[in-house]
């Protein structure tokens, strides 16, 4: 994907002084055989909370085509190859403000935002021989988008994203915001290591990457988008993301209609599986490690489908110059409130990137499986 369409992590805005920048033919082929295949409409088995887990869809599993080699996929998508994954429970949901509240009353739990970061976390981040930032620069907080006031062009993304002190789950903007009348929206502003720690809490784990597209597509085999192939059905947003016919990304003013933000889980239709909001909204924590080339490793290797793949040993991203190629980075997927047509086409079930483990922002949360 386009190196203007990466948000720089928390790490390198922390670092004192350092500025916030906040396989061919075979495999279109191969797309375009299944999608002429013949599909069974799934059947949505909702958990009774007896005898099956509440609040989480049955997955069937199965063998799908993984990734994309359509127009809009990013280079990170391709090629298409086939995947088998067994069955699982996922949360119909992603974990809301008031799920995430009671696993902090229950535990005292303290997420990454509100700690003052390591440095040998913020490290790993930065081109090597990067000295320590002096005392004090390193304070607790996340990134939060902030958006502009007028149009701006899009090759600079420290316009709108912001590293804010006090900024947390509970203060998902900074310090002067709250969740108030938010309680089922989904939590932001955690890492992937509070994902972790709410996931052995609720008995659960973050779903593999393979898992995650699977359930994401429900049912429906290599559609653009998580409800079909059209971005409208009907005429009516099936998704929460940046609509550019209303506004410019990333003007935010008052003029413009005012800040953008997540919406409440489950406010537009389910997928086939049942599972809400499963793209737009905000983007989810898998458990993988990220390659940007590891579709093109798996189809390379393959011979039939990979069973239940588990993500790659390490990380590769090469979209940031000066950065460890294999600095930590975590798979995330769905996109968010703020993907769009003009810059971030994320809202579609093939499309990935990864992301700090330790870097909690203001669009990222997660939603967990259960075998």
């Amino acid at each position: 994907m386009p190196s203007t369409d990466l948000k720089r992590n928390r790490r390198r805005l922390l670092a004192g002084g350092i500025s916030l920048a906040a396989v061919g033919a075979g495999g279109a082929l191969g797309w375009q055989a299944w999608r002429s295949r013949a599909t069974q409409a799934p059947r949505v088995i909702l958990g009774d909370g007896i005898d099956t887990p509440k609040g989480m869809a049955w997955v069937p599993g199965g063998v799908f085509l993984m990734g994309s080699d359509h127009k809009l996929a990013y280079a990170n998508e391709r090629p298409t190859h086939q995947v088998k994954v067994p069955g699982f429970w996922m949360d119909v949901t992603h974990v809301t403000n008031d799920q995430f509240a009671q696993f902090v009353r229950e535990t005292g739990y303290v997420t990454t935002a509100e700690q003052v970061p390591d440095w040998e976390t913020v490290r790993v981040q930065l081109p090597p021989g990067t000295p320590p930032p002096p005392e004090g620069v390193l304070v607790a907080g996340a990134m939060v988008f902030i958006g502009t006031d007028t149009p701006v062009r899009l090759d600079d993304y420290s316009r709108w994203w912001r590293y804010v002190p006090g900024a947390d789950w509970r203060h998902p903007q900074g310090p002067d915001s709250s969740i108030e009348d938010k309680g089922g929206h989904p939590v932001v502003q955690v890492s992937y290591a509070d994902a972790q720690a709410y996931a052995k809490w609720a008995g659960k784990r973050l779903p593999t990457e393979a898992e995650w597209e699977f359930a994401a597509r429900g049912g429906l085999e290599q559609a653009t988008y998580a409800w079909g192939d059209e971005l409208l059905a009907e005429g009516s947003r099936q998704a929460n993301y940046w609509d550019t016919t209303e506004r410019p990304f990333p003007v935010v003013s008052p003029r413009a209609g005012g800040a953008a933000s997540t919406l409440e889980a489950g406010t537009f239709p389910p997928n086939g599986y049942g599972l809400l909001d499963m793209t737009g909204n905000a983007w989810q924590w898998a458990a993988d490690w990220y390659r940007a080339d590891y579709f093109a490793q798996q189809a390379k290797h393959a011979s039939g489908p990979i069973n239940n793949p588990q993500g790659p040993n390490e990380s590769f991203d090469p979209s940031e110059p000066g950065v460890p190629l294999n600095a930590p980075r975590r798979v995330i997927r769905g996109g968010s409130f703020l993907c769009n047509e003009d810059y971030c086409l994320s809202y579609r079930p093939s499309a990935r990137r990864g992301s700090d483990p330790y870097s909690p922002m203001s669009h990222l949360g997660f939603r967990l499986v259960k075998t």
